[in-house]
């Protein structure tokens, strides 16, 4: 899977990157002074590079806990990302990575320890007001759990923290670490659906829909609570009739009681990041749909846009109590 690893010379002897560079014993070891030379170079083709990515090893500097854009949340007054690593194993066509950045080599920041720090002492800022932590904004929290372990080292810290949550978000059927612990009431295992004729379209390299849906089957049988994102919403003639059996397949194998949250949002994207998609994926059907710029933002036209969460919305508020919804609102960009 992984023919190159670079290293930040100031982490070459960390554990954590003798532990993770032993997981690809073949790999070729390449050292740079700051991972930034390699992920951030000018003239590089994300598409070729997604063909065979690189991992990258590297120290996170500066400030490593971020408030999350206003409308993200699932209840909490106080909500936080963290990215511990940049960019997602699958490539799901859709996704905004591909226009915030210019590589599509993984990067993995090996000071776990200080994202630690930052959340615990981010709880302290306000220790009687709850707080949600939302893993997988940058990547996807689990696909590489098997090399970085890090929402292993994770958990234990957040069982100390019972007024904070974490939001793992995830596409991945890499469940393993989470059936071998202990379920924590304030962690959240949140699985990414779009309706299987989309995902077989655009999720290239993720699990089936139906090996998802047993996945969380299997980690509601554990007794972990889950969450149901349905985002980005993706417009077709077809979309009733593919959200509505998305709706019935998942809720005929996932008990409501086993639900923290339900949420949805539709595709929008910065106009940027748009063009910048559109320059790698001109043939995709996404970048050929009935989408319309407006106030900095690329999204389906407000007609179709408001016509699908309107449908899905009705279809889930039948599903789920009012109080475990959660609709995506972020504001538009000036």
């Amino acid at each position: 899977m992984i023919s190159h690893i670079y290293i930040e010379e100031g982490i070459a002897n960390h554990p954590r990157t003798q532990t993770i560079c032993e997981r690809f014993p073949k790999a070729v070891r390449v050292s740079c002074e700051r991972y930034g030379e390699v992920f951030n170079r000018r003239a590089q083709s994300f598409r070729l590079q997604k063909k065979r990515p690189a991992l990258i090893l590297a120290c996170k500097p500066g400030t490593l806990v971020q408030p999350t854009p206003v409308g993200y949340g699932i209840g909490a007054p106080r909500n936080y990302y963290f990215s511990h690593m940049l960019n997602c194993v699958y490539d799901c066509r859709y996704c905004f990575l591909q226009g915030m950045y210019r590589s599509a080599h993984y990067v993995v920041f090996v000071n776990f320890e200080d994202f630690f720090d930052a959340i615990v002492s981010t709880v302290a800022e306000a220790p009687n007001e709850p707080a949600c932590f939302f893993s997988g904004y940058d990547c996807d929290s689990l696909a590489l759990e098997g090399a970085t372990r890090f929402i292993e080292q994770a958990l234990p810290i957040f069982r100390e923290l019972p007024n904070a949550w974490l939001e793992v978000r995830t596409k991945s059927t890499r469940i393993e670490t989470l059936l071998a612990t202990e379920p924590l009431p304030n962690t959240v295992i949140a699985f990414s659906f779009t309706p299987d004729e989309v995902s077989k379209t655009l999720e290239h390299g993720v699990p089936s829909v139906a090996r998802r849906i047993a996945a969380m089957a299997r980690l509601a049988k554990r007794g972990w609570p889950l969450g149901l994102r349905f985002d980005p919403l993706i417009y077709s003639a077809e979309f009733r009739d593919q959200y509505r059996r998305l709706f019935e397949q998942v809720f005929a194998a996932i008990d409501s009681t086993s639900l923290h949250s339900v949420s949805l949002g539709p595709f929008r994207l910065p106009a940027a990041f748009f063009r910048q998609l559109e320059r790698l994926q001109s043939d995709e059907p996404l970048v050929a749909g009935p989408l319309s710029a407006q106030n900095g933002m690329v999204s389906y036209r407000p007609d179709l846009e408001a016509e699908l969460v309107g449908f899905c919305t009705e279809e889930l508020l039948r599903r789920v109590p009012k109080r475990a919804f959660f609709p995506c609102q972020l504001p538009t960009a000036e």
